[in-house]
């Protein structure tokens, strides 16, 4: 191989690699412009569920969940012929 050919070669691969760094660049702003909007909307969710928290609706949202699941089962073992 020539020195010219190595050079060739060289510069081949400079580019290659600078296109890469420049693509690189580019997915890194991407994804940092979608983790602050992430984040955003998780502050926003937290910011609601502490709100949900403070007027207790959340205890009796869950509350209403597990007596629904409650009755769920209380249903399928009626129907399975269980007594409970």
């Amino acid at each position: 191989m020539t020195l010219d050919e190595r050079l060739t070669r060289l510069t081949e691969r400079h580019e290659a690699l600078t296109q890469h760094g420049e693509m690189l660049t580019a997915d890194v702003a991407q994804m940092s412009t979608e983790v602050r909007a992430t984040t955003e909307n998780v502050n926003k969710l937290v910011a609601k569920v502490d709100d949900l928290v403070a007027k207790d609706d959340l205890a009796t949202g869950f509350g209403m969940l597990a007596q629904l699941a409650r009755r769920h089962v209380e249903r399928l073992d009626s129907l399975e012929g269980r007594q409970g």
